[in-house]
């Protein structure tokens, strides 16, 4: 039987870019203690090794581009769990807090009188700038980075945020020299493209990581203005991270041999 609680409780769980390794402690233990996981696809299967042998794992897909569980009913899912006494995990890919959805659910939980702890993870920008060997705040190349999703929400409500500028992004990008990190970006990358070749140089170098952290990690170097090019060419798909900035400009001197899809200027 599981422990019940006085006050019901949710913690929102990141489970880092894919490698299993790349868990905190903080995130092992909460794991460990859970009597309900539910848990996104981009959880590596090995992350549950550490969840209780009579703990029940509901699996509530999350991936970019493919067909989701509704954010609703995962949301009320959890209230209804954690109200009926369970140690609740929310278990999801990268950092709940960038692009988790994670500010959405704590309002939800917390106006049914639930608590809410977040657990940060690796997120999957900083995982691709790892992989690639780059700093994404090169003080020769960047005052700064900029996180922003590529994906238009489907909401068409009051208070839903206008499209991204990405023109605007662009410029603001090349005056100020910051680095984009653009997640969920594979489905309107020729979209994006053509916006931030309204502010930048065609020659600017990008990046794009598939998998990142994971075995099956690739990755394709090229300029800005052969981003399309490159998604047809290589056959890229999600998840992956597109980055875009200076701070690539070494990538040009990397080998095949550890630069295994190179496309470099194409």
């Amino acid at each position: 039987m599981n422990q019940k609680t006085h006050t019901p409780k949710v913690t929102l769980v990141g489970a880092g870019p894919g490698d299993p390794e790349l868990l905190t402690l903080k995130a092992v233990k909460a794991i460990q203690h859970a009597s309900v996981l539910l848990v996104d696809d981009l959880v590596h299967p090995e992350v549950l090794q550490h969840a209780s042998a009579s703990a029940r794992i509901i699996h509530v897909g999350k991936r970019g581009g493919c067909r989701s569980t509704p954010q609703a009913f995962i949301e009320k899912l959890m209230a209804q769990e954690a109200l009926a006494g369970e140690n609740v995990v929310r278990l999801k890919g990268g950092d709940p807090l960038i692009f988790g959805r994670a500010g959405e659910e704590q309002t939800h939980l917390q106006a049914q009188g639930i608590d809410v702890a977040v657990i940060n993870g690796i997120t999957a920008g900083l995982a691709a700038a790892h992989d690639l060997g780059i700093a994404l705040t090169h003080r020769a190349h960047a005052h700064g980075v900029i996180m922003v999703t590529g994906h238009a929400s489907p909401e068409r409500s009051a208070t839903a945020l206008p499209a991204v500028d990405w023109a605007q992004l662009a410029h603001t990008a090349h005056t100020c020299r910051l680095t984009l990190v653009i997640y969920m970006g594979v489905q309107t990358a020729s979209h994006l493209q053509a916006g931030l070749l309204q502010g930048l140089p065609g020659d600017t170098p990008v990046a794009v990581v598939e998998n990142a952290s994971l075995p099956t990690q690739r990755h394709v170097c090229t300029q800005l203005n052969a981003l399309d090019k490159v998604f047809e060419q290589e056959q890229l798909g999600s998840p992956a991270i597109i980055l875009v900035g200076d701070v690539l400009l070494g990538l040009q001197n990397l080998s095949a041999d550890n630069a295994p899809a190179s496309a470099w200027g194409q």
